[in-house]
């Protein structure tokens, strides 16, 4: 079992809670942009009225993850996110590439979240992207 498949039975098995993340992730089924293959990612969001942000951000690698390229071919997907209520709800969503003012504000409410995204920008040696995930 890798890292990512125990993240998502133990997000699966506590209704959205993670140990190391709390509430904060959302599992996005993405479809693979060359393989066309369904992809699950547990990936760290933050509430954004009805929708969630998310961040490109590897861990500060120098290249964008997976799931940044499936989401860019393929935007319309779901996403696994905890209800509040102690269970998980499903949802149809979009993704959008934020730019310019807009990727600025969100990112820097990731910065506030964690300083460590600043130092994962600043080791990838590139502008991490962010996605906003809406209902569609």
């Amino acid at each position: 079992m890798n890292f990512n498949d125990a993240i998502i039975d133990e997000f699966r098995a506590n209704g959205g809670a993670v140990s190391r993340f709390g509430d904060s992730l959302v599992l996005v089924h993405s479809i693979g942009a060359k393989s066309g293959v369904e992809r699950l990612h547990p990936v760290l969001a933050l509430p954004d009225g009805d929708a969630f942000l998310i961040a490109a951000s590897k861990g500060g690698s120098p290249e964008h993850p997976a799931w940044f390229h499936n989401l860019v071919a393929h935007p319309d997907v779901e996403v696994e996110a905890p209800d509040g209520r102690g269970g998980i709800r499903t949802l149809a969503v979009r993704a959008e590439v934020l730019e310019g003012e807009a990727r600025d504000a969100a990112w820097a409410r990731f910065v506030d979240r964690s300083p460590a995204f600043a130092q994962y920008e600043a080791r990838a040696g590139r502008v991490i992207p962010v996605v906003r995930l809406a209902p569609r």
